[in-house]
């Protein structure tokens, strides 16, 4: 009888938490480590639902290879400057038709030399963009000789 009388309730033991500073920052350094920053600012109204759509699409292979162009609308905050018409924009800056040469020169000069032939211009444009600009920028690339042209497209199924 004594078998069933005798139970004291069992207490549980505290967690210990002397390597929980070591899981954060293990888990603080793998992002650090995995996440890229965003290099350029986009000052033109350009969201993936906004690109033109395509049925045939192709991932680039090296993306560090790849320069490219911003065509659309103005941002908001950028409209009473700039006007609400499609802009071009290289790097972070909005940029004139005749500066794409300068841009494609210098974006060369910064890749190595076994690197320049892979070298990709992609075009991301507003679907609403005229097709008069995306040709005149095209023959400002063929005048810098940037014949591999992307166009960025959006994936409908």
């Amino acid at each position: 009888m004594s078998k069933f009388g005798n139970r004291k309730k069992k207490s549980v033991g505290a967690i210990g938490t002397s390597s929980l500073p070591d899981v954060v920052f293990m888990i603080l350094f793998f992002f650090m480590a995995t996440t890229s920053m965003r290099e350029v600012e986009l000052r033109v109204d350009l969201k993936s639902s906004d690109l033109p759509q395509a049925t045939e699409i192709k991932k680039l292979e090296k993306k560090s290879l790849v320069s490219y162009i911003y065509v659309g609308r103005p941002l908001d905050q950028y409209q009473t400057m700039y006007g609400t018409e499609p802009r071009i924009q290289l790097n972070s800056a909005f940029a004139e038709l005749t500066d794409i040469y300068e841009y494609i020169l210098a974006e060369r000069e910064m890749r190595d030399e076994a690197e320049r032939p892979f070298m990709t211009t992609s075009l991301k444009v507003h679907k609403d963009t005229k097709m008069g600009i995306v040709t005149d920028i095209k023959q400002e690339l063929r005048k810098a000789s940037a014949l591999k042209i992307n166009y960025s497209a959006r994936h409908d199924i």
